[in-house]
């Protein structure tokens, strides 16, 4: 019997100036994919170049985090964007932290929407093209990181994209397996022992439990554990060490390294 194994993401590179966000070191020394501000809904340039560095030094795997152009809402304000704009957009995004990673070192491997884009992206579909255009543009090689049986994901199966799936550690489901609104009680969880608990139960027997009860049955590649959050280090500390004990190999989705290629 093959091992289960599965990749452990986090959003770093969300400081500003001297508005601190996170611990972004301690969690470098947890995760194995690194979900990196582009600019735009966090992150000044200097902090990206030193996160980049950092996960770089550390082996881990650098993403691009793209989203909505908005500092003030941190990126969590849906945004109707047109459709040229997005692309445009999420391509400037990504080509500003490759060229930070590439003098780190290394490179950006895989897209992951952020916030409000990531939701959004998940349902509409014209969005979801918007960004997988930009991905195809800048390098079809690159996985898109995303949420199971989401709009964005089959569009870029549809383009001949690799994708990744991805489930959260410390959010709420709806029975419909999306996300609980943050705006709803309960959508993000805090218990660092009962998230541990639920992301075992996800990876080694892909179900978990909803919002109201339901069983739901969902497979994931990479588990996010948010960087931000209270106790984020903590949390994600319990993850990998729980994951661990139940003979889960944690192993990133992609390469690492200037010429590697996504495996």
């Amino acid at each position: 019997m093959s091992t289960a194994h599965v990749d452990l993401n986090a959003d770093l590179g969300e400081s500003y100036g001297t508005w601190r966000l996170g611990d972004d070191e301690a969690m470098l020394g947890i995760v194995t994919s690194a979900n990196v501000a582009c600019g735009f809904h966090a992150g000044d340039a200097l902090t990206l170049r030193r996160t980049c560095e950092q996960a770089a030094a550390r082996g881990v795997v650098v993403g691009a985090q793209v989203g909505y152009n908005h500092l003030a809402g941190f990126g969590r304000w849906s945004i109707d964007m047109p459709s040229a704009e997005l692309t445009a957009d999420v391509l400037y995004q990504i080509g500003a932290l490759d060229g930070l990673c590439r003098v780190a070192g290394t490179r950006v491997r895989y897209v992951k929407p952020h916030g409000a884009l990531y939701n959004t992206a998940a349902v509409d579909e014209r969005q979801a093209r918007a960004v997988v255009d930009a991905v195809v543009e800048y390098d079809a090689s690159l996985p898109l990181l995303g949420l199971p049986g989401s709009a964005l994901l089959r569009v870029a199966e549809e383009r001949g994209l690799r994708t990744v799936r991805e489930a959260f550690a410390d959010r709420a489901y709806t029975p419909e397996g999306r996300l609980v609104s943050r705006q709803q009680p309960g959508s993000v969880l805090h218990d660092p022992e009962e998230v541990a608990a639920r992301v075992v139960r996800l990876v080694t027997e892909r179900r978990l439990t909803a919002v109201d009860g339901t069983e739901l049955e969902l497979g994931a590649d990479s588990v996010c554990t948010h960087g931000d959050s209270p106790g984020a280090v903590q949390m994600a500390g319990a993850v990998r060490q729980a994951l661990t004990a139940a003979g889960v190999a944690i192993t990133p989705f992609v390469g690492t390294g200037p010429s590697a290629d996504p495996a």
